[in-house]
């Protein structure tokens, strides 16, 4: 089964159903990192006490040779998802730290589970509210043992605070690094940091969960993931658990099927799914505005005031939290002036730069191993230089890999300075041009019933390569528009966000819209592999806290942005742009009706006629920055 994030020491943040047989660190190697840790590291299992009472497990490994003379930094990561392996003689096949290269560095490395998760004390929260900074100063200024308010700010700085007075052989410093949910941990750490705190990498961080990442996008539920990952990370803790079981028995051979069969939402809660015992699901479903729940869980608007350096990481195949890594970087480079922020994107999946090796992905070759360049170039170096002063750290602005000509570029700024938009217009007869016509509309019939699939085959869990997958599976239905360029005469790089404007109507009161940006390579077979798709909940267009409805058949405004890329479209290559209204059962399925989807019936699910308009004044259009 997928997992949002796989919860082992130095593997946090990739998918069990990821990871490729070549990329398996070899048993010889894992046993002779395994006697390295034994030979060069202690292992002390420690409960932290927070300001206000609450213990949190952790567990930290700390060179034998660390004393007076020779102290080593701390290296932290907070993580949902237990701090283990437990017990003095179990120690790690792969570690201490995050990558080979940071453990043979040596490091005090500190594994720590967080508030209410495995032998942590306390009550979890998704996503942990931020409190504002007076707040947390605050409490952190209060006096021990009583009842505070607290936040992952207060107790990553109470964390810091023990661990510099009772760990001995340290240097005063710290680090704090994790993907994807640790990597919300990191970034939580920004606010109001410790002193000692100095260098700071989250990496595709969880960051907002409703707009972008992985709950939903721009409103839209990603089903296929939640429904998994909530499975088995919900589950009813009313004392701490050193290991926690599925809520329920899950084999799926077709998600596809599985999820048709499965119907409207509400029946998730049925006794042999969920039966209202996911705390955690039923908020994703009961809270299907941006209201103050998910407000409140959204990290941008307090990163402020930050202090320490930031190495800000990201895959442009990441399903999961690819809007969390640019969106986090941009909060931190827009509300902090002359802040140390850097940005690194690499072409990987979800945590895939911390593999043994990522050298290709699906049918493309990156011809380098670009995990490997990125610790060597980069994440090693960026700790070393902040924590230990050695060495130096000169990294560009913003280093970004090229999905177009597999190459590695540097940026003074992201997205570039000197890439300029340009508009391309979804023209009649399946062009793509740059002017708009009067060309009449296009139209498709989106039917629930028949969802157009996010990839195609038969699957079991979510397929990592549909970020890139081949879509002339889709371009074959009826339900999905296409329009493309004619070929390239020359290369054209685009840097940055996409804007999606989209003129449209519906026969219904609500539609989804999924555009996707395609390259067609001029290959015998005519392969569309796509580079950027997202999808959007119509009802949101004006406002994601007041959700409107559309009126039936009349001409309507839908404009969204889509996460950056870096793509050079190569000459002889084309562009396309493809929209549809279903991508199913990653996105659950819109009743294309103004209704309540976590409590909607079968009978509210019905085909709606969508129009496509080109004409002057409803021109749709896709636009990109253009170098």
């Amino acid at each position: 089964m997928l997992l949002r994030f796989l919860p082992l020491l130095g593997l946090a943040g990739l998918s069990l159903t990821a990871r490729p047989a070549a990329a398996q660190t070899p048993a010889a190697t894992r046993a002779q990192d395994s006697l390295f840790v034994r030979q060069n590291y202690r292992k002390l299992e420690q409960l932290i006490p927070m300001r206000d009472g609450v213990q949190l497990s952790t567990i930290v490994y700390v060179p034998l040779d660390a004393s007076a003379g020779r102290p080593y930094p701390f290296l932290m990561e907070r993580t949902p998802y237990s701090a283990g392996p437990r017990g003095a003689d179990n120690y790690p096949t792969r570690g201490p730290g995050p990558s080979r290269e940071l453990s043979q560095e040596k490091y005090i490395f500190v594994y720590q589970d967080v508030r209410g998760r495995y032998l942590s004390e306390g009550q979890f929260e998704e996503m942990t509210p931020a409190l504002p900074t007076a707040a947390s100063d605050q409490a952190r200024r209060a006096p021990k043992g009583k009842p505070q308010a607290h936040d992952e700010s207060t107790d990553t700085y109470d964390t810091i605070e023990w661990l510099l007075k009772n760990v001995a052989g340290n240097n005063g410093r710290v680090g704090i690094m994790g993907i994807s949910y640790p990597g919300f941990y990191a970034t939580a750490s920004l606010p109001t940091a410790h002193p000692a705190l100095k260098a700071v990498s989250p990496q595709a961080p969880v960051t907002d969960e409703f707009i972008g990442d992985d709950a939903r996008h721009n409103g839209a539920f990603f089903l296929l993931d939640n429904f998994d990952f909530t499975n088995s990370f919900d589950v009813p803790r009313p004392q701490p658990l050193a290991k926690y079981t599925d809520l329920f028995p899950l084999k799926i051979d077709d998600a596809y099927q599985y999820f048709t069969q499965l119907g409207p939402l509400k029946n998730a809660n049925a006794p042999q799914y969920f039966n209202q015992r996911a705390r955690i699901w039923n908020e994703y479903l009961t809270h299907d505005t941006y209201d103050a729940y998910w407000q409140a869980r959204n990290i941008r608007p307090h990163l402020t005031g930050i202090k320490p350096a930031v190495l800000v990481v990201g895959g442009w195949f990441d399903a999961e939290d690819l809007f969390g890594a640019l969106h986090t970087y941009q909060a931190i480079e827009k509300q902090n002036p002359g802040a140390t922020n850097r940005l690194v994107m690499g072409p990987w999946t979800h945590g895939a730069w911390s593999r043994p090796d990522w050298s290709s992905f699906g049918p493309l070759n990156f011809g380098q191993n670009t995990a490997e360049y990125y610790r060597r170039t980069l994440e090693t170096p960026f700790f070393n230089y902040y924590l230990k002063d050695k060495g130096s750290f000169n990294a560009a602005e913003a280093t970004v890999f090229d999905t177009g000509t597999n190459e590695w570029k540097s940026y003074a700024a992201w997205p570039p300075r000197a890439a300029l938009p340009r508009t391309f217009y979804l023209d009649g007869a399946g062009q793509l041009s740059t002017a708009p016509t009067s060309a009449p509309a296009d139209q498709y019939v989106s039917d629930t019933a028949n969802p157009v699939p996010y990839a195609e085959g038969t699957l079991a869990s979510r397929r990592n390569e549909y970020m890139i997958d081949d879509q002339r599976f889709a371009a074959k239905r009826p339900d999905v528009l296409s329009f493309q360029t004619t070929a390239l005469a020359q290369d054209l790089t685009v840097a940055g966000p996409i804007t999606a404007d989209l003129w449209v109507s519906t026969s219904g009161t609500d539609a989804d819209f999924i555009v996707k940006l395609i390259d067609v390579l001029p290959d015998a077979a005519g392969t569309q592999r796509l580079v950027r798709a997202d999808v959007f909940r119509g009802r949101f267009r004006n406002s994601f806290e007041k959700p409107e409805p559309f009126q039936p058949n009349v001409p309507t405004e839908v404009k969204y942005e889509l996460n950056d890329i870096l793509h050079t479209f190569q000459k002889g290559h084309r562009l396309m742009v493809q929209v549809q209204s279903t991508w199913f059962p990653l996105v659950d399925r819109n009743p294309q009706q103004l209704v309540n989807i976590s409590t909607a019936e079968a009978q509210d699910f019905k085909k709606a006629t969508i129009r496509l308009y080109h004409e002057p004044g409803h021109a749709s259009a896709l636009t990109l920055r253009v170098q």
